[in-house]
């Protein structure tokens, strides 16, 4: 209702260009580990062992491996804990999400003759691949750049002409106006000149396209806050058939759903005495919604009594997405011509930039799985995936913005080695479980991330037709990363360590 509610009241912008980047993109591009208890427990290493409803997201073959119709429903709880080191400075935030992260049923359907295909399965699954409630703070008094210079250098180029307002002409009219007609970039210059953030070098010249910040400053006091939320939704058809008794073949074809907003505030203070901006706030937020379609084919082979080997292909998600965006600046500075000195200008269009319906596609992933099965007592299970972000792209081409953020896809980022390893034993009706994960950095450059690894545990208990599982996993992964893309790009280092807690109730139909 947020978004609506906005959109009523507010003049909307139709934007020819996109706040989307490659963080975003390759944000959307990746799954992070979710499905039920007993998947999570064993760090999603089940390519080879299906019979699991989160399995089946690896390999759809997996669907085949069913015994018997199951119904499964997991609640669990994410706990993301964010340090970071800001100009030598640590903080740390801490976020608790509760949420349903799956659910699915799946029914059987034997064959009751000789026929050589013993079942087919079909089966429907509910999954969060990717949860993006987040929030980090970054804070320092020894700040060597503010947000002066990100609109300054945003500024470049704009001529002055089209930052001062007409007759009888409103900030919000003007915004609106620059929004449909120009770009973003022009936007905030308009914001910083109206907040007297920036000086054009010639203020008599309409067709001045250089500027200068008006803030002196050696150091600042400096806060940043970036806060994150919404999710992206996997709904798995699963399709999948028996032939033998040593060959599961399957298919899924997936639906998805993506709801993302990022919000960034920042505030500047500690200005020299000598600057007429004594303090900066800043705030922007982005909304991306969207839908996708993929499809994923598998097989499953018994090799003797207890080996199992499995292969998958993902096909790349085709997402179609539509980005809004908002933004606010508050600066207050002195004026010699006021009595009362310090003047507070806020600058808050009641305008939302509607961006124009773009198309992301996400890499493709192959996975191959080898499981080793102890009769009735456990197994260990081990899947290799490979994905090549750089073949990520936006679309339509034919825009220069996207053009730009493609090349540095191609050039950032790289292929990806992910491994999984998982066990179980089983105690007549108890299973104890653990896993480990590792994936490559997606970027070439590992300074900007860091390698993702992490473990897991769990147990559970089966009476009659119902089971009970509950996991525990943990992945940390450390990145660097630039709080604007120009001008201020001061970098944060930042800890990102995630830890779930899962309960899967699973029965038979």
């Amino acid at each position: 209702m947020k978004k609506i509610f906005f959109s009523i009241i507010a003049a909307i912008a139709i934007s020819t260009t996109y706040a989307q980047t490659l963080n975003d993109a390759l944000l959307f591009s990746q799954d992070n580990l979710g499905g039920t208890a007993r998947f999570r427990s064993m760090s999603g290493a089940f390519g080879a062992l299906g019979g699991d409803f989160s399995a089946t997201s690896i390999n759809p073959a997996g669907g085949a491996v069913f015994a018997h119709s199951e119904a499964a429903g997991t609640l669990g709880n994410s706990n993301k804990v964010n340090d970071v080191n800001y100009f030598n400075s640590l903080r740390e935030t801490n976020d608790n999400t509760f949420d349903l992260g799956q659910a699915g049923a799946i029914f059987v359907f034997k064959s009751t003759d000789n026929n050589p295909w013993r079942k087919l399965t079909i089966g429907f699954n509910f999954q969060n691949t990717n949860d993006f409630n987040n929030q980090l703070f970054a804070a320092s008094n020894n700040a060597t750049t503010g947000i002066d210079q990100y609109f300054n250098q945003l500024a470049q180029g704009t001529p002055l002409d089209l930052l001062n307002l007409r007759d009888n002409e409103s900030l919000d009219q003007l915004y609106q106006f620059l929004g449909e007609n120009e770009t973003e970039a022009a936007q905030k210059a308009l914001l910083a000149f109206q907040g007297f953030l920036i000086d054009p070098v010639d203020d008599n010249d309409p067709d001045n396209t250089a500027y200068n910040s008006a803030a002196i400053y050696n150091t600042l006091d400096q806060q940043y806050t970036e806060a994150t939320s919404g999710y992206n939704r996997k709904f798995n058809f699963n399709f999948a058939t028996q032939y033998k008794d040593n060959l599961y073949l399957g298919l899924n074809l997936n639906s998805h759903v993506l709801d993302y907003e990022k919000t960034r505030r920042i505030s500047d203070i500690g200005f020299d005495e000598t600057s007429t901006v004594k303090e900066v706030l800043y705030e922007d937020t982005v909304f991306t919604s969207g839908t996708g379609f993929s499809l994923q084919v598998g097989a499953i082979a018994k090799v003797g009594p207890s080996l199992r080997l499995g292969a998958s292909y993902q096909s790349p998600t085709w997402y179609r997405l539509q980005d809004e965006t908002r933004e606010a600046l508050t600066v207050f500075r002195t004026d010699p011509n006021n009595a009362n000195g310090e003047i507070q200008e806020n600058l808050r269009p009641r305008v939302i930039n509607l961006f124009e319906e773009y198309r992301l596609n996400t890499p493709a992933k192959v996975t191959g799985s080898v499981a080793y099965v102890f009769d009735k007592y456990g197994l260990l299970s081990f899947d290799y995936g490979y994905t090549d972000f750089s073949s990520a792209s936006l679309r339509p081409t034919s825009d220069p913005a996207f053009n730009v953020e493609n090349n540095n896809i191609e050039s950032q980022l790289q292929a990806v080695n992910s491994y999984r390893i998982g066990g179980e034993i089983r105690l007549e009706e108890w299973s104890l479980r653990g896993g480990y994960h590792f994936e490559d950095s997606p970027f070439k450059d590992e300074n900007v991330a860091s390698e993702k690894t992490g473990f897991s545990a769990g147990l559970g208990y089966r009476f009659g037709g119902t089971r009970i599982d509950v996991s525990y996993d943990r992945t940390q992964q450390e990145f660097g990363q630039a709080l604007y893309p120009i001008g201020l790009t001061s970098v944060a280092n930042i800890d990102n360590t995630i830890n779930n807690v899962n309960v899967t109730v699973t029965f038979k139909l």
